[in-house]
């Protein structure tokens, strides 16, 4: 491997944008080290595998969860690598929908960009939501406050208000809260599964992670096995959020497709460390499952470390889920402003504005927290309508991510790769992941339990197929007419970095 020896980057990354067609008004400010950052704080194993942990108790128990937290994060990694190739080719905040207009054309580009940003929207309703309850469960604990589901919608509101200031500050303000998630995440890693495993409370032994539990009514045990992966299916997303920073990155064709595959990295291996330890710390398998808290984690907290102990890990969790819906907004705020840098959303013109103060595009911020808070009201009156439209995120994320790697791969020997390339491994490694991707979509679309009711059906295939007419629907009406591609194409990246880096 090598790195760009003769041409200073932010020199180099400009003229590159520029042939792309692509004027640069970002600023460019973000390192190596927070480009990864962002895509670490996105995925957030803190987030996705407590938020989670209770259903993977009750979909396949201990041996499904860190089996298919192996198998998942093992081809999550193939298609970051997979992806992470183009992104080097396509350093963009567009991300995955620049590089399937690149690749495919306009209508390739459209359906791609409306399905990053429709996921990076429920991303961002999934998590913030999230933490709202996590933050009902501490208020629960320390004051005796029951919350209701107002209560919970009034502290979602105000998480993102919050997130909406935050990220229409300087980006050094976003990328130092990103460098502080990375830490927090890895050292809150660390810090639950050293405290829990330190304590004098018993433990499982670990043939204990070898057990499986099928408590979700469903008899088929292939079918509770996939349905278990979800744990880590939804956990594995987001980490194209440093391709949507690249245009404010440093050396981005090398830096933001290493972001990609050194976050996956990371949280893979950081995962399985924490499922393991906060399984093996389990006292009672049925009571943690039905917490009177309603938080399965809380209550492995509670029965090991009492209530004091429990209220610092719960808050160590809250912090990590903040931390990570603050960098989704940043992510999806990028998305934002490229869409409508191609035309492709109403009044385009307006959302693709940037600060001349900030170098921050204000308006897309403020986009993209207020259609999350709308799309979590129907939570008012029923948790399973909410949980259909935040459903998106995964569904429309992973082909999102694929989309652009199927492309690349149609394309042949005339795809023209970037400094950052798997070499010959890119098409064996671009196959697997095409093949993975639809697999896992029609996992997540399985019914979930047993016995299937409205309370319990699963709205994700409904929610795709809803998403994917209207994304049509508007091609058709606007999309076809109104949307912009960006001239160019992608130069050779040997023209800018005379030697390339590898994976």
């Amino acid at each position: 491997m090598s790195r760009n020896r003769t041409i200073p980057a932010t020199s180099s990354d400009d003229v590159f944008l520029a042939r792309l067609g692509i004027k640069p008004e970002l600023s460019r400010r973000t390192s190596p080290f927070q480009n990864r950052a962002i895509s670490i704080s996105v995925i957030c194993i803190l987030a996705g595998g407590m938020s989670l942990f209770g259903f993977g108790m009750s979909h396949g128990g201990p041996v499904v969860m860190l089996g298919t937290w192996l198998a998942v994060g093992f081809f999550t990694l193939l298609v970051g690598m997979a992806l992470a190739d183009v992104v080097s080719a396509y350093p963009t905040s567009g991300g995955p929908y620049f590089m399937a207009e690149k690749l495919g054309g306009a209508g390739w580009g459209w359906l791609t960009g409306g399905l990053n940003l429709l996921g990076l929207l429920g991303a961002i309703a999934g998590i913030d939501y999230g933490a709202a309850q996590f933050i009902g469960a501490f208020i629960q604990l320390q004051w005796g406050i029951a919350p209701t589901t107002v209560m919970t919608l009034l502290i979602f509101g105000v998480i993102l208000g919050a997130h909406g200031l935050l990220n229409s500050t300087n980006v050094r303000v976003l990328n130092v809260l990103n460098s502080i998630s990375v830490w927090w995440q890895l050292g809150g890693v660390v810090l639950i599964v050293g405290a829990l495993m330190l304590s004098s409370a018993p433990h499982q032994s670990p043939s204990f992670l070898l057990t499986f539990h099928n408590e979700s009514g469903i008899s088929s045990t292939l079918q509770v096995v996939l349905v278990g992966s979800l744990v880590a299916g939804y956990t594995f997303c987001g980490y194209d959020a440093s391709a949507h920073i690249a245009e404010e990155t440093t050396n981005a064709q090398i830096s933001a497709p290493q972001g990609i595959v050194h976050a996956i990295t990371a949280s893979w291996v950081g995962g399985f460390i924490l499922l393991a330890g906060m399984l093996l710390a389990i006292q009672d398998y049925a009571g943690t499952l039905n917490s009177a808290t309603g938080v399965p984690p809380a209550q492995i907290f509670l029965d090991v470390l009492g209530t004091a102990g429990a209220k610092v890990l719960l808050l160590v969790v809250i912090v990590a889920m903040l931390l990570c819906g603050n960098s989704e907004v940043g992510a999806c705020t990028r998305m934002v402003y490229a869409f409508s840098r191609s035309g492709a959303l109403p009044k385009s013109e307006f959302w693709r504005h940037v600060s001349s103060r900030t170098k921050v595009p204000t308006r897309a911020v403020w986009f993209s927290v207020f259609l999350p808070f709308v799309l979590a009201l129907p939570a008012l009156k029923s948790l399973v309508a909410y949980g259909a439209i935040t459903a998106i995120n995964a569904v429309g994320m992973l082909p999102a991510c694929t989309i652009p790697v199927y492309l690349a791969l149609r394309k042949g020997k005339a795809y023209r790769p970037g400094p950052w390339t798997l070499g010959a491994w890119r098409k064996p490694i671009a196959v697997i992941a095409c093949l993975y991707a639809p697999a896992m979509i029609v996992v997540f679309c399985l019914p979930q339990v047993g016995v299937i009711t409205t309370d319990t059906f699963n709205y994700a295939p409904v929610t795709l197929a809803v998403a994917l007419l209207l994304l049509w629907a508007a091609w058709v009406v606007q999309g076809r007419k109104g949307y912009q591609p960006t001239g160019g194409a992608a130069q050779p990246a040997e023209a800018l970095i005379p030697e390339g880096d590898g994976f």
